[in-house]
């Protein structure tokens, strides 16, 4: 490893983003002396850093290991607009004109969402499980043995991790350790008690929730579970069964607290003499929804979503499908490949809580449709295709009776699918090349449409790229009428208020960049050939505090796809994504809306599947089968007023402002009702603001 040829790469890479060395230190949280030492060679980023290094500096962590960028036209999907023009952010008047509409809808398929098992988007998200670590995964804690997240109770039980409870289904050929565990307790002594615990249990006064737990024990014990205050002294509520045995098995009760404590502890314990094996612990509310929390359910379905992208994104090259065919308790959790990126939040492990069984469910009681991405390193063809075959088969397929014999009797007819996530930029496991990922795509594909024909595919790769265009998507065209293409813009960095405004700007400038990288694409593919813009956000909308600035950026993203659509051959579009990473923040005891999530539901309704009249990046006017108009207008400038003249339109039935009087983290929208103000025809609109019309 050269020291040096890594030092030189990492300041021309800092350089190139228009950072100092002070800045990138402030982002990684490190001294800028540390920074200082990486760029003359002194020394390297610890490994904990290099995925964040790397993400910053919008290379792989092979590239930055290797001081050189590789064979590729862009080492991130994050390419952010270098020559922005100023000006452009300044506000000019606007007329809307009544235009007949043209023959084309807007496409429901817009309005797509991803679900990738990231962060905080199933953890502390969309599972409505309460339990952290609740398989055992990792190494246990200091000076006791008992798993991380976990605390022993009692003064004398002996605590050791042991053989495992949780597994993985066929199909897992991942090279991953310490991902199955069970905990082991051995009380010596009759009559005291032992058990273990974990705080910071957010429980609600008078919701019942369902407590489970897999044990194995030398003979029947009496367990006692309980809610209580973090002392353990107030007890909210207390059960208890008996049970056990040399065979696992599955111990539930219901426990229902007489108070609400935001900071409660679960408590499991019981003082039988003898050795238990704990294999897995589960605490739901009674009214989960497979497992989903059912106000975020709610709340994407009230989002509009429209195309469901899962398991991935990047967490699709961790995931094995038939793992989801074993029962939830007995998934064995998924170490991330990529590590602190995907999985910073859960010790760099995926519990497994969501299968292809309950993402159909969510699919059909959200309204979306499913768009499942597949695993073409780690599972075979063979593999995708019985994936393919459980959903769409029927009864007389092998698949399709084994997904029937679960409770599932029609086919889920699944039609888009995904030939892997992001190849071509270095950081998932596989053939990173043109012509290596062609070949792994060509004979997942080919196994898949044998399994059920007529099935929408999408390939990989880092597009725009005219060699991956020429030996990839061309000889894939046969198979995949689709290629992936993906798009963050610039993240603006709110730390002085005498940049805020130019900061703002770049982010919005963003908008732009992501229409021409979307016109290089379609030069250089196929004329059949179609665009799925399967990832767009703000770069790391995931790490911080949502703002107006994201909103802004969000209602300019979906004006410019309702006007490329057509044009540029765009199928679909998926936000990334809903849950805690962009429209939906998700606490304990409420979801709330953000910028990007009010406009998002906003737009789908004014405009999904109405007749286009007219669509740029700041208006766009369609009409629906009853004759009634729509119209939406961004002012995305900062400072400035934006008079609107929508006059020939006849009077308003409908006028509605979002407005804000900041654009920085966090800020939300400000709903107003303006059809006085629009009586006349004309409105006068505030800066970073949007409006909402109706004819």
């Amino acid at each position: 490893m050269n020291l040096s040829k890594i030092g030189q790469f990492i300041s021309r890479r800092r350089m190139a983003m228009g950072l100092t060395q002070a800045q990138l230190a402030e982002r990684l949280n490190v001294t800028d002396k540390a920074v200082s030492k990486w760029e003359r060679g002194k020394s390297l980023p610890d490994v904990t850093l290099f995925s964040r290094v790397a993400a910053e500096l919008r290379v792989s962590v092979v590239e930055l290991l290797s001081g050189e960028l590789m064979n590729v036209v862009r080492s991130s999907n994050l390419d952010e607009a270098v020559d922005w023009d100023g000006k452009a952010a300044q506000a000019t008047p606007l007329t809307l004109h009544r235009d007949d509409p043209a023959d084309l809808l807007v496409s429901p398929y817009l309005f797509g969402c991803n679900l990738e098992h990231t962060r905080s988007c199933i953890y502390t998200g969309l599972s409505a499980q309460m339990v952290r670590n609740r398989k055992f995964a990792g190494k246990p804690t200091a000076c006791e043995g008992c798993a991380i997240e976990w605390f022993p109770l009692g003064e004398r039980g002996v605590f050791a991790l042991d053989e495992p409870y949780t597994r993985h289904g066929e199909g897992y050929h991942m090279k991953r350790t310490l991902e199955c565990n069970s905990v082991g307790i051995f009380n010596p002594y009759c009559g005291e008690a032992v058990g273990m615990g974990q705080h910071g249990i957010t429980i609600s006064q008078g919701q019942p929730y369902l407590f489970g737990m897999v044990v194995k024990t030398q003979e029947s014990v009496k367990f006692t579970v309980s809610l209580t205050d973090r002392t353990g002294k107030n007890v909210y509520c207390r059960a208890t069964s008996v049970g056990g045995g040399d065979d696992w098995t599955r111990l539930e009760v219901e426990l229902t607290p007489q108070a609400a404590d935001p900071d409660a502890d679960l408590r499991i314990c019981w003082e039988n003499a003898g050795y238990v094996c704990v294999g897995a612990v589960s605490l739901l509310p009674k009214d989960h929804f497979h497992g989903m929390r059912r106000d975020v359910v709610e709340a994407m379905k009230d989002l509009g979503i429209k195309v469901l992208r899962w398991p991935g994104g990047n967490f699709a090259g961790e995931f094995n499908w038939m793992d989801g065919l074993l029962p939830a308790d007995m998934r064995a959790p998924f170490q991330s490949y990529l590590g602190l990126e995907t999985q910073p939040h859960t010790m760099g492990y995926d519990f497994s809580e969501i299968n292809t069984d309950d993402f159909i469910a969510l699919c059909r009681e959200i309204g979306a449709e499913p768009f499942i991405t597949i695993n073409p390193c780690w599972n075979t063809p063979d593999e995708n295709a019985a994936w393919v075959e459980y959903c769409n088969g029927d009864v007389s397929t092998p698949y399709g009776k084994l997904r029937a014999n679960r409770g599932h009797q029609e086919p889920y007819n699944v039609q888009f699918w995904s030939l892997g996530n992001e190849f071509g930029y270095g950081h998932m496991e596989g053939d990173n090349t043109p012509a290596g990922y062609c070949q792994i795509a060509l004979e997942n594909g080919k196994k898949m449409l044998e399994a059920s024909p007529g099935l929408s595919l999408c390939s990989s790769g880092p597009y725009p790229n005219k060699e991956w265009a020429e030996f990839s998507a061309k000889p894939l065209a046969g198979i995949s009428q689709m290629i992936s293409q993906h798009y963050y813009g610039y993240d603006p960095h709110y730390t002085d208020l005498s940049t805020v405004e130019e900061e703002y700007n770049r982010c919005m400038a963003s908008v732009s960049r992501m229409r021409e990288l979307i016109h290089q694409s379609r030069q250089w593919l196929e004329p059949s050939i179609r665009i799925s813009m399967d990832e767009w956000n703000v770069w790391y909308a995931w790490y911080r505090p949502s703002s107006v600035t994201d909103g802004i950026y969000a209602a300019l993203v979906l004006h410019m796809l309702m006007e490329e659509a057509e044009k540029s051959g765009i199928a679909l579009a998926c936000h990334f994504q809903a849950i805690n990473e962009g429209m939906l923040c998700v606490k304990p005891d409420h979801v709330s809306l953000t910028a990007q999530g009010q406009v998002f539901s906003w737009m789908n309704r004014w405009h999904m599947g109405n007749r286009l009249c007219s669509a740029s990046q700041e208006a766009v006017v369609t009409v629906n089968r009853e004759g009634q108009m729509s119209a939406t207008v961004v002012n995305a400038a900062f400072r400035s007023e934006k008079p609107v003249d929508f006059s020939s339109f006849g009077p308003c039935s409908e006028a509605v402002l979002f407005s804000s009087d900041t654009v920085l983290p966090p800020s939300s929208f400000t709903q107003s009702n303006v059809l006085d103000q629009a009586a006349g025809g004309t409105l006068q609109m505030p800066p970073h603001s949007v409006l909402f019309l109706r004819f």
